[in-house]
């Protein structure tokens, strides 16, 4: 038998959840809260006992995202040897090598940022702290100045290629991709 408090998280997340597949399905202006209670299979009480406000909903999702890319990037960066131009081929392994199951949850969380960012910019600060976390991991990577930059900006433009759906390398274009940017991250 679930305790209150599983019980709590577990409806918390299936709203997350449910907001985030409203996003991914019918886009930024379909996110209502009466739409993730719906989708979720809540009452919009219930739902407002959890989030008093379509703020408070996506403040969630963009926290949860972040603790998502959080621990994926440093998972990542951990399975990489040590030494200099770690982060940055941890960069290059995030962008060109995720899981299926990894691409398909980084649109997702990605519909849930660009709805955030058109509800409140501000919603997505947390994101740009992470971000920053990055860039300062990767500039303190032992390479040659604009080096790790060069190769952050590739990944960061590769994740938005596949997000607008502009395109997505297949395998050659994704590992002709990896060993050009990987050469950046070598120490010279």
């Amino acid at each position: 038998m679930l305790d209150q408090t599983s019980e709590t998280r577990d409806t918390r997340e299936r709203i997350l959840d449910a907001a985030e597949s409203v996003v991914a399905e019918r886009g930024v202006a379909a996110l209502s809260l009466e739409a993730a209670a719906a989708a979720a299979g809540v009452s919009k009480g219930g739902l407002l006992h959890h989030f008093r406000s379509k703020e408070a909903l996506l403040t969630a999702l963009v926290e949860r995202m972040v603790a998502e890319m959080r621990a994926g990037y440093d998972a990542v960066v951990a399975a990489e040897p040590e030494g200099p131009g770690r982060h940055t081929r941890a960069c290059i392994a995030w962008a060109l090598r995720p899981s299926p199951e990894q691409r398909a949850r980084d649109l997702r969380l990605a519909a849930a940022l660009l709805s955030a960012h058109a509800h409140d910019p501000a919603l997505i600060e947390p994101v740009r702290r992470e971000h920053a976390r990055i860039r300062a991991a990767i500039a303190d990577d032992g390479l040659p100045p604009g080096h790790a930059h060069a190769v952050l900006a590739a990944a960061d433009g590769i994740f938005l290629a596949k997000v607008f759906g502009l395109w997505s390398p297949d395998e050659a274009l994704a590992q002709a991709i990896e060993a050009a940017l990987g050469r950046l991250a070598e120490p010279c």
